[in-house]
């Protein structure tokens, strides 16, 4: 059934049926994801955003998270609980976090989050951490501020490439494509300038490493 009102030359149909319909709709999405509930697991609540996740090759229960104003977390049950790594040291703005696919133990991160923005806080450099995050050692490029991404090689791990953004508001410091082939005891960077050429992402190509 329909009603209709006429008011200052303006007609306004009332349709009861459509505001049915509606809720039938509703209902019927509610029954096919109704099992489906999000729930906050943590740890950025405090900390603003994540910026990057690691899960362990061999346990898919153990995650490692970058949080983008946060420092570095760990969960060993699937995100029930937390346990913060990197309190003890100089940054708490992270960008990345890598897994060594050789070594599981060993944790790589790279300091300041990777975007842009006045909210954004800087790093000072790339750490290592080789007894699955329960000490570091800063491995260099301490100017780059930001760091965006870690790739290993798949089959040796002296072999690392970096993409480092670099400071947001001024020139200069550790900027553009980073490789080690010593394990990140030196670096050598192979794209970009002194000046204002940074990296915010690469990836390599799975079916071969040389390929990026």
């Amino acid at each position: 059934m329909k009603w209709s009102i006429l008011f200052a030359g303006i007609l306004l149909v009332l349709t009861p049926s459509a505001s049915a319909q509606d809720t039938t709709q509703k209902s019927l999405v509610e029954n096919a994801i109704g099992g489906l509930k999000w729930r906050n697991i943590g740890p950025a609540f405090c900390a603003g955003r994540i910026a990057d996740i690691a899960i362990h090759p061999e346990d898919e229960h153990t995650w490692y998270v970058a949080v983008g104003s946060g420092g570095v977390w760990k969960t060993e049950n699937s995100g029930i609980t937390w346990k913060s790594l990197f309190d003890g040291q100089n940054s708490y703005s992270i960008g990345c976090i890598t897994i060594d696919p050789n070594n599981s133990h060993t944790i790589w991160v790279g300091t300041g989050e990777n975007v842009g923005g006045r909210h954004v806080a800087f790093g000072d450099g790339i750490y290592r951490s080789t007894d699955d995050g329960v000490t570091w050692k800063n491995m260099g490029l301490k100017e780059s501020e930001h760091i965006s991404k870690i790739i290993l090689h798949p089959t040796n791990s002296d072999i690392l490439f970096v993409a480092v953004q670099g400071p947001l508001w001024s020139s200069g410091g550790d900027r553009g494509f980073y490789k080690s082939v010593d394990g990140g005891t030196t670096w050598d960077k192979t794209l970009g300038d002194d000046e204002w050429t940074g990296v915010t992402d690469i990836i390599m190509d799975p079916r071969n490493p040389d390929l990026i």
